[in-house]
């Protein structure tokens, strides 16, 4: 089979791809740049092109639409659902089964669980165009077209993140292993879950392989229960060998910031996330892959443990 990745170069593009490698798949990557890694083909594309997209999926047999945007609504609202249509459109053209790697934008402030039948109720211009591009895919996976899975993860944190794609990569780890305190945003008592990006890989891996998980929504494998902010702060610390010290990112100073900072700004509307508790479900993923995701101690262990080894 041939595995094609769309907007490779990413964390979860990166770990899925040496994922793919280890098993001994065919695996292309597409991105605007070419990027590359050793064993697997490079293609050059813009995924708002549909002949760009067309040619990168061309012999496909899984395709992985991965890729990010930057961190900006309008470019999100003007883009995503461009590269959907144009996706959705080229795995039928070659057929192709299609894998979006998604967030949990859509849901907005969820009291409780966010399970995979969570209604979309978002409360952000970015969750606004999640939720639009997600009702796109639902609405193929009622088609014959081609098959389809949406597989969503909470906020990432694991081996292959950059300061970024993974908030806690730039406000705990680089920090602390820099000397500087770490950082949390809005409320550092709140529960929040965190997928761990080899756990992510795992699961788009499992995915693509089972005959009966297309056409539905997943959560891939996600650890429970979440964790608060002093306790990640804590166990990255000590696996660091510094002190747990940390500054805290108020509401009021986000607001202030927003006037100063686009990434401010276009944080501050997320910041509810991080004032109430964040509980990522994957019940179904784990029961039916029979998975245990990795938990937080060990994760945030591999996460410095590959840090460390990479800038040696």
């Amino acid at each position: 089979m041939k595995h094609t990745i769309l907007g490779a170069g990413g964390s979860i593009g990166n770990a899925l791809t040496h994922k793919l490698l280890e098993q001994g798949e065919q695996v292309r990557l597409v991105s605007r740049s070419k990027y590359s890694v050793e064993g697997a083909e490079s293609v050059r594309g813009d995924l708002t092109s549909y002949s760009d997209t067309l040619e990168g999926v061309r012999d496909s047999d899984i395709v992985y639409l991965c890729a990010g945007l930057p961190y900006d609504h309008k470019i999100w609202k003007r883009d995503w659902s461009k590269i959907i249509v144009n996706t959705i459109n080229a795995c039928i053209e070659v057929k192709a089964k299609l894998i979006f790697f998604d967030n949990v934008y859509m849901y907005g402030k969820v009291e409780g669980l966010m399970t995979e039948s969570t209604p979309y109720n978002p409360v952000s211009k970015k969750g606004e165009v999640r939720a639009e591009i997600a009702r796109l895919l639902e609405d193929e996976m009622k088609k014959d077209d081609i098959d389809v899975i949406i597989a969503r993860a909470a906020d990432l944190y694991g081996p292959y993140g950059t300061p970024q794609t993974s908030v806690p990569y730039m406000m705990v780890f680089d920090n602390l292993m820099k000397g500087k305190r770490a950082q949390w945003m809005a409320d550092i008592n709140q529960p929040h879950s965190y997928t761990y990006i080899p756990d992510c890989a795992n699961g788009l891996y499992l995915l693509a392989k089972s005959s009966d998980a297309w056409n539905q929504i997943w959560h891939l494998p996600t650890h429970s229960p979440a964790i608060d902010g002093k306790t990640f702060i804590g166990l990255a610390a000590k696996e660091i060998g510094v002190n747990a010290k940390y500054s805290i990112l108020t509401k009021s100073f986000m607001r202030f910031g927003k006037l100063f900072s686009k990434i401010a700004s276009e944080a501050y509307e997320m910041l509810y996330q991080n004032e109430f508790p964040y509980h990522f479900d994957s019940t179904k993923f784990n029961n039916h892959f029979n998975y245990t995701p990795a938990n937080y101690e060990e994760g945030i262990k591999s996460t410095i443990e590959f840090i460390k080894n990479k800038t040696d």
